[in-house]
């Protein structure tokens, strides 16, 4: 039994890889797509007279080296978990007030894009802002943005 494992391990590396492999489609973390791709050589590796145990060693060393290596440049080019989309995108953004924004009353505010957005004061204690000046969105609240006058 033992004999027939050995000499069909390439199976178990394939498996490796195929688990791995889907596991990364699901999650797009780029961290497990290293060791399959260690596996992938495992399994030509697999086909030569190499006791498991080195196999399972040259697989750990690909994989170590391969993310620590190959991945934070992988991250920087695919840009990974750095953008910023939806709601959250405008936050830092510099937009015009289009109605008197005051502590009182709610106010309106046009980003870059032209979309319109109900806005109030970052502080109510702070002055009113006037139709026509720019303002920065400092946080999203519901559907209203919270701004502050840009100095």
């Amino acid at each position: 039994m033992i004999q027939y494992f050995v000499s069909h391990l390439y199976w178990f590396w394939l498996a490796v890889v195929i688990i791995c492999t889907v596991t990364e489609a699901l999650t797009f973390a780029l961290t497990t797509i290293w060791p399959a791709i260690a596996a992938l050589l495992m399994v030509f590796l697999s086909f030569t007279p190499v006791p498991f145990v080195w196999q399972l060693i040259v697989f750990l060393i690909v994989t170590i080296v391969l993310i620590f290596f190959t991945r934070p440049f992988a991250v920087k080019k695919l840009k990974v978990g750095k953008e910023v989309t939806n709601v959250a995108a405008i936050i830092g953004q510099q937009v015009v007030a289009v109605d008197e924004i005051s502590e009182f009353k709610k106010g309106s505010v046009k980003s870059s894009g032209g979309i319109l957005w109900s806005a109030a004061l970052e502080n109510p204690d702070d002055e009113s802002i006037p139709c026509g000046k720019i303002c920065t969105v400092v946080s999203v609240e519901g559907n209203t943005v919270r701004v502050r006058p840009l100095n």
